[in-house]
C-alpha cells in the first residue's frame, strides 16, 4: 500500500526543471521593430546587448546582422536587408520575409528600445544562472566524479563571478573635466599628505618616496632568487600597511578601515608570525626555534606579541590555493572587515581557478597574473606578488636580475604595473670566501682574504631593491638596511641605530 508520504514530490527538483526558462520574445520582437524603423535605437542598446542574449534564436541572427550593418555604417531596414535573409535563409523557419512585416507591427516607440534592450538581457542573465544552478546540482549528485565537495563549491563560485564580470555592464565616458577633478584630487591628497604619499604606506621611506605608496588596483611583482629575503620584505610591507591602518584608526578613535591579507602558500601561518615577531621583538627566529632565549628575552617576546595581536593583519597559509578560492575570500574580507593589500606568496605556487586546465605552465601563470591583477582593480586594493627567477641569473657574473629572469615571464612583465627586484651581494660574495688550498702559499691567501673582506664590509647588512618597471613614475635602485639575525629590512641610513 501506498502512503502519501511515499509519493514523490511534484515540486520537487522536477516541478524546477519543467520551467519554461525566462525570456521575454515580445521585447525581443519590439526592439528589432524598432531597429528596423530607426536604426538610431542601436546606440541606446549597441553597449550591452549582443545577438547570443536573446532566446529565440532567430531574433537573436537577426539582431547581429543588423548590427553588422549599422556598425559598418550601411543603413539596416527590411529592403536594404532582403537579400542577405533571403540567401542565408535565416528567417525559413518563421514564415521568411512575412517576418519582418511582423515585427514592424510589434514596434512600440524608438524611445523604449532601451528599455526592451534590457529587458532581454535580464532574462539572459537569469538562464544562465538556471545553467549555472543545474551544473552545481549535476556535479553534486556525481557527475564529475574528479571534483571534490570544496572544488564544487569553487567552480560555482568561479561561474557566477564570470558571469557578474561578464554580463556586459552598461559603460559611458567620463567627461575630461570630471577626471580632471579626480587627478586634482589625488594631486592635493600628496601635497597635503607627509611625505607626499597618497597611498598606503610601505614602511620603506625611500620606497614611498619612489611610488607614493601601494595605490589601489595595481598589481606589484616583487621577484628574487632564493635567499635574497622576498618573503621578509613582503612581510615588512605587509606589517607596516597594517601598523598604518591601526594607528590611523587609533587617533580617530574607531576601527581599522581596513585590513592587510597575506596568502603564505609556502610558509605555514605560525612560521610567518614567528618571523614578524623575531624581526618585532629583536629576538633571533632560529634561538627562539631552539628555545635558546632568556627570560627578559621572552619576555619582551610576549609584550610585542599581544601589541601586534591587534594589528588587522589575517594570514592565509592554504597551500596550493586557487584563484577562484582566493578571489572568494578577498571579497568576503573586502565586505566584512575591510581590505587595504593583499601580499601573495608566492604566484608560482597558485593554481588558477577551478575548472581551467591550461595548455601549458606559460598559459597557467598568465592566467594567474591576470586574475591577481582583476582582483586589484575589482576590489580596489594592491595587490603584492612574489615570484620566483629563473636559474639563468646564477650563470652570469653580475646576478643582479632583469625583467627577462622572471620565471614564465611574458605575462608576469605584462600585467604588472610595477616590477621589483630585491637583491643582496653579501649572499654571492658569502659564497666567495677563499679558501686556504686555493693558494700555494699563505701570503697569497692573507691578501687574498683582506680583500674579500674589505668587499664584504662593503656590502654587508646592505641589499638593493631594483625597481625595474613601474608605470606610475622612475625606476631605479633603492638601497635598504637589512638584518639577517631578525630578517629585518629597514631604510639604510638606520644602520646606526643597530
Amino acid at each position: 500500500m501506498t502512503t502519501e508520504t511515499d509519493k514523490p514530490k511534484e515540486d520537487g527538483l522536477l516541478g524546477l526543471t519543467l520551467r519554461q526558462p525566462p525570456a521575454n520574445i515580445e521585447a525581443e520582437q519590439a526592439l528589432l521593430g524598432a531597429l528596423l524603423t530607426n536604426n538610431r535605437a542601436y546606440d541606446r542598446v549597441s553597449d550591452f546587448l549582443a545577438g547570443e542574449h536573446f532566446a529565440n534564436r532567430v531574433n537573436g541572427q537577426l539582431y547581429a546582422a543588423i548590427a553588422r550593418r549599422i556598425e559598418n555604417g550601411q543603413l539596416a531596414d527590411p529592403v536594404t536587408m532582403r537579400a542577405e535573409l533571403e540567401n542565408s535563409g535565416m528567417l525559413d523557419s518563421v514564415g521568411g520575409m512575412a517576418y519582418l512585416a511582423k515585427l514592424l507591427t510589434s514596434m512600440v516607440g524608438i524611445i523604449n528600445a532601451g528599455d526592451y534592450g534590457r529587458a532581454i538581457h535580464d532574462a539572459w542573465i537569469r538562464r544562465q544562472l538556471i545553467d549555472i544552478g543545474e551544473t552545481v546540482v549535476n556535479n553534486a549528485f556525481g557527475a564529475t566524479g574528479d571534483l571534490s565537495g570544496p572544488d564544487q563549491i569553487e567552480a560555482g563560485e568561479e561561474a557566477l563571478f564570470k558571469l557578474a564580470t561578464e554580463k556586459g555592464k552598461e559603460g559611458d565616458f567620463v567627461s575630461f573635466n570630471k577626471a580632471l577633478t579626480g587627478a586634482i584630487n589625488v594631486a592635493a591628497l600628496a601635497f597635503q599628505s607627509e611625505g607626499h604619499v597618497t597611498g598606503l604606506t610601505s614602511g620603506l621611506r625611500d620606497l614611498d618616496k619612489r611610488t607614493g605608496g601601494l595605490h589601489p588596483s595595481d598589481l606589484l611583482i616583487l621577484a628574487g632568487r632564493p635567499a635574497m629575503g622576498k618573503t621578509a620584505l613582503a612581510t615588512k610591507i605587509a606589517f607596516s600597511a597594517a601598523r598604518a591602518l591601526m594607528d590611523e584608526a587609533e587617533e580617530k578613535g574607531g576601527k581599522p578601515k581596513g585590513s592587510v591579507a597575506i596568502f603564505s602558500l609556502e610558509m605555514s601561518a605560525e612560521q610567518l608570525a614567528t618571523r614578524i615577531l623575531s624581526e618585532q621583538a629583536e629576538v633571533s627566529g632560529e634561538r627562539i626555534r631552539r628555545g635558546d632565549i632568556g627570560q627578559k628575552e621572552f619576555d619582551r617576546f610576549v609584550r610585542v606579541s599581544h601589541e601586534l595581536s591587534r594589528l588587522p593583519l589575517l594570514i592565509d597559509d592554504t597551500p596550493a590555493i586557487s584563484l577562484s578560492a582566493m578571489r572568494t575570500r578577498c571579497r568576503r574580507l573586502k565586505r566584512t572587515q575591510g581590505l587595504s593589500l593583499v601580499v601573495v606568496d608566492y604566484l608560482q605556487l597558485m593554481r588558477p581557478s577551478v575548472g581551467t586546465r591550461p595548455e601549458s605552465r606559460v598559459l597557467e601563470i598568465s592566467m594567474i597574473t591576470q586574475g591577481l591583477k582583476a582582483i586589484a582593480k575589482e576590489l580596489e586594493v594592491p595587490v603584492i606578488a612574489l615570484s620566483q627567477l629563473s636559474r639563468q641569473v646564477e650563470s652570469r657574473e653580475d646576478k643582479r636580475p632583469m625583467l627577462s629572469d622572471l620565471r614564465e615571464s611574458g605575462s608576469i612583465e605584462q600585467d604588472a604595473d610595477a616590477v621589483m627586484f630585491v637583491y643582496r651581494d653579501e649572499y654571492y660574495l658569502q659564497q666567495r670566501m677563499p679558501k686556504e688550498t686555493a693558494y700555494d702559499s699563505m701570503d697569497k691567501y692573507a691578501v687574498a682574504m683582506d680583500e674579500w673582506q674589505r668587499k664584504m664590509g662593503l656590502v654587508h647588512n646592505k641589499a638593493e631593491l631594483i625597481l625595474e618597471k613601474q608605470r606610475h613614475g622612475p625606476t631605479g635602485t633603492i638601497n635598504l638596511f637589512f638584518e639577517g639575525e631578525y630578517t629585518r629590512f629597514a631604510d639604510l641610513d638606520n644602520i646606526h641605530e643597530h
